[in-house]
């Protein structure tokens, strides 16, 4: 299969959900671009850099997973890589109605563009970043919540 396609997301930081969705996606299509967004809307606990450089260490050695920045709209994004889907996770049904208002918005502003959801293993559903960002507002283990060396590095910026 030659499809590309995005999985875009803030990734403040990226968890255990994140990769295993990645994983799935690269099983089910020939290239994953993983675009991190600025999110300027947003107040991430972890600047941008930081938060490549943990998708970098988190997606090392993924045959077909690149890992990119983005400042514009998703769409946008998409069209500059020529990919025509959009990744999205789904983790309860909570999320499906956000995801659906995202995904017919994108689709307004590109009628090719199409978006695929993907849910995460049962073991990982509860996972979100949101999650590991209070835990570690909080002083917790965040080691069973983040890839290991993701949570290698966090120790060591963390510490330093």
């Amino acid at each position: 299969m030659s499809t590309k396609v995005i999985y875009p997301g803030t990734f403040d930081p990226i968890t255990i959900g994140h990769l295993d969705i990645i994983k799935r996606a690269q099983k089910i299509f020939k290239e994953v671009v993983v675009g991190i967004s600025v999110s300027k809307d947003k107040t991430p606990m972890f600047t941008l850099d930081e938060r490549t450089q943990m998708m970098r260490l988190a997606t090392e050695g993924i045959p077909g997973v690149s890992v990119k920045t983005f400042d514009t709209l998703l769409v946008d994004f998409a069209q500059k890589e020529e990919a025509k889907i959009i990744i999205r996770g789904l983790r309860a049904v909570s999320d499906f109605e956000y995801e659906l208002q995202l995904g017919f918005a994108n689709r307004s502003l590109d009628p090719d563009i199409d978006t695929v959801s993907l849910m995460p293993s049962l073991e990982q559903a509860f996972v979100s970043s949101s999650i590991v960002r209070s835990v570690l507002k909080h002083k917790g283990d965040i080691s069973h919540l983040v890839p290991p060396p993701v949570a290698d590095y966090i120790r060591e910026i963390r510490c330093t």
